[in-house]
């Protein structure tokens, strides 16, 4: 059975890698842009089931951890933006509960790797598990603060969607690009653009993210002046 779901975790990794750079670069709202995210979404959700059915054969609870942080990801991002302004249910709850688990297991397993005499648990050092261990912190303390709030505005919701959709490029960007350098001539790897292409949904996350704040202050800015100006009557 592993062979095909490997096959098929390798094949959806690599579309949705491509689907999610076109998606990030077209227009946001387009045609286009919707077209390469839904490749995007399923290839990922596909990519990260297989990942984490893979892990859980070969007992690799790291990887199962990261399968599953991806997969919450990718739907909890695709939802945001497909439900809209509909208040937050069942569905929300269930997600909170997964990427809390997600966390504590990851923060857990980082500790016991930083004070074991070998610094691995389950053939990881603590660095990783820390690191996906505070994305899934970050990602708790945003579906509280939704939860308790019943509900986000429509900055927010598009804040949550660009950041929750680039985080997961970046997972299987890096999963390609930088652990796997060995399968790229030795000219990418000396050159950098092996790490660039890493860190490029991130360094892009922040230019969006950037971009939305600035163009939701403007549009308060802009109601406030209005508010604000003299009206004349008519004569």
């Amino acid at each position: 059975m592993r062979l095909p779901m490997l096959i098929l975790h390798i094949t959806a990794g690599t579309l949705g890698m491509l689907s999610g750079f076109a998606a990030i670069f077209f227009g946001k709202g387009s045609r286009r842009h919707r077209v390469a995210g839904n490749v995007f979404v399923v290839s990922m959700l596909i990519m990260s089931a297989m990942g984490a059915c893979l892990a859980a054969m070969k007992f690799q609870p790291g990887n199962i951890l990261g399968g599953t942080l991806t997969f919450y990801l990718v739907a909890t991002a695709w939802l945001i933006a497909r439900r809209g302004e509909v208040r937050p249910g069942m569905i929300e709850w269930g997600a909170l509960v997964v990427v809390a688990t997600v966390a504590a297991l990851n923060v857990t397993f980082g500790l016991e790797a930083a004070l074991s005499p070998s610094g691995l648990k389950y053939e990881y050092p603590a660095g990783p598990y820390f690191f996906l261990g505070s994305v899934a912190v970050l990602a708790t303390v945003g579906d509280v603060r939704m939860l308790v709030g019943n509900g986000i505005s429509a900055t927010q919701r598009i804040a949550r969607h660009l950041w929750r959709m680039s985080f997961a490029l970046f997972i299987a960007a890096s999963s390609i690009f930088l652990a796997r350098q060995h399968l790229f001539p030795n000219v990418l790897r000396k050159t950098g653009i092996l790490v660039l292409l890493s860190v490029l949904p991130l360094i892009l996350m922040i230019y969006w993210l950037i971009r939305v704040r600035f163009a939701n202050a403007r549009k308060r800015m802009g109601l406030v002046a209005t508010a604000s100006s003299p009206s004349f009557a008519t004569r």
